[in-house]
């Protein structure tokens, strides 16, 4: 068997990619698998079809590497993949149809409107009726791209601008002061939950992707029952999207305690700082054995 790690792409999160890549690709041939590196771009399939891969572990981030199309290029080429289908990758990138869903299956979101580019630039768009603090956010990106956190209306301006670079809608969410807690999920359990504090304003793309400029606690310093509710709840989201393989949850819980979903990444990021090793680590998962168990999976769906 030979398996095509297939890491890079031409999103933003093309560097953080390529290192999470790198380290799945190690891991891979120390544990004894006939493994490929292949750096995605515009020939992705043409470089597999010459490597001739029986499967592929994807270690992409943002854009049609996580948004489902990759995934659909693979499913026609009749070759297996880590992680999930087309659907849920679709679902899970696409922040206002990941709403949708949560709402639908009863999981607490934060309070959030969508702006199209259009409406923001038209004469009838009125700042004040954006209620402050918010969270502004591109519709379709990852890691922290284009987020912004805002305290008054010239930051909003800036904001929205940022955001419109990545789309043509914006999520705009309220802002909910709490602690920051990533559950990390894998096949069909919830393996337990980091809580990060960023030493910046947020936890923004530096923090995720820079040592030294966030704290990590795990597992996260909160009463046991509201952990294990939180577990449930981070399951109950990677299920609602129809995720597979490993995922991470984002959630805010807030002071009096009531936990807000923020969103589902399906392809975690698997570089030195990122949080589903870290994770993976409380359920006895050492990072080689974290990427056995992804690709495991991704076989055992491909023999249904």
């Amino acid at each position: 068997m030979k398996v095509g790690v297939i890491a890079g792409g031409i999103s933003s999160e093309r560097e953080v990619s390529l290192r999470s890549g790198q380290a799945v690709f190690n891991a891979l041939k120390e544990l004894g698998y006939n493994v490929v590196f292949i750096d995605a771009d515009r020939e992705l399939c043409e470089k597999i079809k010459v490597e001739k891969i029986d499967i592929a572990f994807i270690v992409l981030h943002g854009g049609w590497g996580e948004n489902g199309g990759i995934q659909g290029m693979l499913d026609v080429m009749g070759i297996s993949y880590t992680g999930s289908g087309v659907l849920a990758s679709a679902l899970a990138m696409d922040k206002e149809a990941t709403k949708k869903i949560f709402l639908y299956h009863g999981i607490p979101v934060p309070p959030s409107r969508v702006i199209y580019k259009q409406e923001y630039l038209s004469s009838a768009f009125v700042f004040k009726d954006v209620s402050l603090p918010c969270v502004v956010k591109p519709a379709q990106e990852g890691s922290s791209v284009g987020v912004s956190i805002v305290k008054n209306e010239t930051e909003l301006k800036f904001a929205f601008e940022e955001a419109f670079k990545y789309g043509e809608r914006a999520i705009v969410e309220k802002f909910i002061e709490g602690k920051e807690i990533h559950i990390g999920v894998l096949g069909d359990r919830a393996l337990g939950g980091v809580e990060v504090r960023p030493k910046k304003r947020f936890y923004d793309y530096e923090a995720k992707y820079t040592k030294g400029l966030t704290e990590y606690i795990l597992p996260p310093e909160i009463d046991s029952a509201l952990y294990e509710k939180l577990k449930t709840l981070g399951l109950k989201a990677h299920k609602a999207l129809g995720c597979k393989g490993g995922t991470r949850v984002d959630m805010i819980v807030d002071r009096d305690g009531n936990p807000y979903v923020l969103e589902v990444n399906t392809i975690p990021g698997m570089t030195e700082t990122s949080l589903l090793p870290k994770i993976a680590s409380l359920a006895g998962y050492d990072f080689k054995s974290l990427v056995k168990e992804i690709l495991e999976l991704a076989l055992k769906e491909n023999e249904k």
